[in-house]
């Protein structure tokens, strides 16, 4: 048992002083007022709830700060994805591990304790299924063992190059499946992810674009009462096309076609009507927001005051993973509804803490579209992350996380996933070791 002297600590029902928590075997035993008389193994100036990173593509950190050179023509979304096809043809296993490795221990020193692996790389650089059909995803589970963070696995269902079955492109000859080699690939992922403690196994059909209805329908039973996954609406082009070749935008379709209920994280769902948002809300799905992503892409922005006006859930994701940063979305997700209505504290509800409410929910939908409980209480995991005032111990309650997220003025200390401790100091304990190895990879995909 491990002893932890809050002197500030945030529960479902608010903001506690001077809490000693206890935790035994990767859960939370017991949380008490410090008398005075207690003993401790280490204190920390807050304690909150780790947060859940709901969509990354583990390999795609590797481009970070290399896709920011203008061409000849306008750059887009559709311009940086020929760019991202070229690396994941050229990676290999041994090279994914090192990136995903690098990539977790940058999540936990940030506050993200479990992250959504939305894992579409499957085969080798000549679209061949490897002998473990598995591979790919058992170098995602090692990178998280090594790293010590949560995972939730979501092997993705990749058909198509468009919509209406168009035939996939050579760049995305990694990615492929039919429902029957897609069944064979979630038992190989269930394999490799036996060894990791509170992982969890769900699926993900890219986009509508990627799935045909038919396929769509053969791949959801798999997913039985796991998380399903989508890619939605990103892009104006996804809807337009989506028009031209179903006669309805992709949310609408997605809502007539598909089951789409608690268990589902609808990814980005920028371009929606607001008849579209409120019904998302409705469903019960998770909005997956990724901001800096949506941002560096130009995707465009969540419709949220209807969606939230509603009580639509929404997580956080890092998606491209071209910056790690929990605070940094929190605050680009608020940023980017403050330029589109013109308002200040947007997201906040009345007479509310815009960081709470923004910390708060993305917690809890987080942990809800990653099939993982995650409030700090008793008899949850030991899933902590310690935040340093640095000196600013006038800093009080609410006005923690609107510092943490809007002045960066607070720093991420230390953090625990099932009660071991990755991070000290702000500083994961593998770091030398794991950047080791991701400079090597990093030096053999850009030698040239």
């Amino acid at each position: 048992m491990q002893k932890i002297l809050a002197h500030a600590l945030l529960t479902d029902d608010g903001w506690h002083r001077d809490i000693v928590l206890s935790h035994d075997n990767g859960m939370i035993t017991g949380l008490e007022d410090d008398s005075g008389k207690q003993t401790y193994d280490c204190a920390a100036d807050v304690l909150v709830a780790g947060m859940p990173n709901l969509h990354s593509h583990a390999f795609q950190r590797a481009m970070a700060g290399f896709a920011e050179r203008r061409g000849a023509t306008p750059d887009s979304f559709w311009s940086w994805r020929k760019e991202m096809y070229r690396l994941a043809l050229s990676m290999t296993p041994q090279q994914v591990e090192a990136v995903a490795a690098q990539l977790y221990m940058e999540m936990l020193e940030a506050g993200f304790t479990r992250v959504g692996e939305f894992h579409y790389l499957h085969h080798d650089g000549n679209g061949r299924p490897y002998a473990d059909m598995g591979e790919m995803a058992g170098r995602i589970a090692a990178a998280a063992a090594q790293t010590g963070i949560n995972l939730t696995l979501l092997p993705v269902f990749y058909a198509h190059a468009g919509f209406g079955g168009k035939p996939a492109d050579d760049g995305q000859k990694r990615f492929i499946n039919t429902p029957e080699s897609f069944a064979r690939l979630l038992e190989a992922c269930q394999t490799h992810l036996a060894p990791l403690a509170n992982a969890v196994l769900g699926i993900a059909p890219h986009s509508l674009r990627a799935v045909t209805k038919e396929e769509l329908a053969a791949i959801l039973p798999l997913a039985k009462q796991a998380p399903v996954h989508i890619h939605i609406a990103e892009q104006i082009k996804e809807v337009e096309d989506c028009l031209a070749a179903t006669g309805q935008r992709p949310v609408e379709w997605l809502l007539d076609h598909a089951p789409v209920d608690e268990r589902w994280c609808l990814i980005h769902a920028t371009h929606m009507t607001e008849t579209e948002t409120v019904n998302i809300a409705k469903s019960g799905a998770v909005a997956g927001l990724c901001p800096i992503t949506e941002a560096n892409l130009g995707d465009g922005i969540f419709n949220a005051l209807p969606y939230l006006a509603h009580n639509g859930a929404y997580g956080i994701g890092s998606d491209s993973n071209v910056c790690i940063a929990v605070n940094e979305e929190l605050r680009q997700f608020e940023y980017s509804v403050r330029l589109d209505t013109h308002m200040r504290n947007a997201v906040a509800r009345p007479d509310s803490s815009n960081g709470r409410v923004l910390f708060d929910g993305a917690r809890a939908g987080g942990a809800r579209a990653l099939g993982a409980a995650s409030p700090l209480a008793v008899g949850s995991p030991a899933d902590l992350v310690a935040l340093n005032l640095q000196g600013q111990d006038w800093i009080r309650q609410d006005a923690i996380l609107d510092s943490w997220i809007f002045a960066g003025n607070i720093a991420v200390d230390s953090v625990w996933v099932a009660g071991r401790q990755v991070v000290h100091n702000g500083r994961h304990k593998a770091r030398d070791t794991i950047n080791r190895h991701f400079g090597t990879a990093m030096r053999q995909l850009f030698a040239s």
